[in-house]
């Protein structure tokens, strides 16, 4: 017994140090999220500084990449994921994510009621908005004239190409986009309608002026380069880029119109840290935070208590926010349901001739 006593002591001697080490040690949020998306410099930092929780950050660049990795074993590895509307219906129907404690999140008020009542999530059950957005065309202005972004067939009429363009490398704005021109809705899921977007993006794709498929950031950089001097792109990554050069580089949303989406913070199903996670969503949602963030993306805000912090040259832009023009020429990009199998078929068709 009395050797047992010892060992004893001697283990709480030597475990005693250990744990406690392990109580103080840094609280940690990983969060998964779309390429230069924040100020991945500051905003961690200003969060750590406020909470005390260091925070994690890995990086896709589109929808699909973000599923296939929490199927894949992520939903037990992040604790807030930043998703797309449409792809939210397929996050809450193979539970993937796990629905929000709103008493920790005192400042959902600060939402704008579009936000707080959409038709996938009412109520904010398992989403809070993020940014929301578009996607458009950047171009170099020494190339192209006002007069050719006009329309989408400045990437999708051979005889209208006006040098190298990349396309963006997401299914649904890609599929849409040609849908949109050919003067179908943009959500189709008629399989002629269908057939016919898919073969013309084919056709375009073997054009002798179409450098492939990028995501929007790496489309962006290249423009940026003159390397290309088109591309399809996500509004905010062409604004940072064109606010900085605005006699070279300019970004429209061509006469048949595109995509308007907003994305939001979740919470994966078996997040290791939901209560940090919880403190981030409602860190973000403070107004001068929330008007950081937009300012630094130059994505527009959900936030309503942000709009008066926001830099009052990005509110008068329309590449930012819209004029109800525009507005009327956009479209949400729809949960298909069953039929996502034609979408996706289409578009493995079209990356694959």
């Amino acid at each position: 017994m009395r050797r047992l006593t010892i060992v004893t002591v001697l283990l709480l001697v030597l475990v005693g140090p250990m744990a406690s080490a392990g109580l103080a040690a840094e609280e940690e949020l990983r969060i998964f999220i779309w390429s230069e998306y924040m100020d991945v410099e500051q905003m961690p930092a200003d969060f750590e500084k406020a909470t005390g929780i260091r925070v994690r950050l890995d990086i896709y660049e589109n929808n699909e990449e973000m599923v296939a990795k929490l199927l894949a074993g992520g939903v037990n590895q992040y604790d807030i994921i930043v998703p797309s509307d449409y792809i939210m219906p397929v996050l809450i129907s193979q539970q993937l994510i796990q629905p929000l404690d709103h008493a920790k999140i005192p400042n959902l008020k600060n939402l704008k009621p579009i936000f707080r009542n959409t038709t996938y999530d009412p109520g904010n059950k398992w989403s809070v908005a993020w940014q929301w957005g578009t996607v458009g065309l950047m171009y170099r202005k020494d190339k192209v004239t006002p007069e050719d972004v006009r329309s989408w067939s400045i990437l999708l009429d051979p005889a209208k190409h006006p040098g190298p363009f990349w396309l963006i490398d997401s299914v649904r704005e890609m599929m849409g986009i040609p849908l949109l021109y050919l003067g179908y809705d943009f959500n189709s899921v008629d399989p002629k309608e269908v057939k016919e977007a898919a073969d013309l993006l084919v056709a375009t794709k073997k054009s002798k002026n179409c450098l492939g498929f990028k995501p929007g950031v790496g489309g962006k950089n290249d423009v940026v380069a003159g390397i290309a001097v088109a591309a399809v792109v996500y509004n905010g990554d062409a604004i940072q880029s064109v606010s900085e050069d605005p006699e070279t580089l300019g970004f429209t949303i061509p006469k048949e119109g595109s995509e308007i989406w907003y994305d939001s913070m979740c919470i994966p199903a078996k997040a290791p840290n939901p209560d940090a996670a919880h403190k981030w969503i409602n860190w973000i949602l403070e107004p001068e935070i929330g008007a950081a963030l937009s300012n630094y993306n130059q994505y527009a805000t959900p936030n309503e208590a942000a709009m008066p912090f926001i830099t009052p040259e990005d509110l008068k832009n329309p590449g930012i926010y819209p004029t109800p023009e525009i507005m009327a020429t956009l479209h949400f990009t729809k949960d298909l349901g069953k039929d996502t199998r034609l979408i996706d078929e289409a578009w493995t068709r079209v990356k694959s001739h």
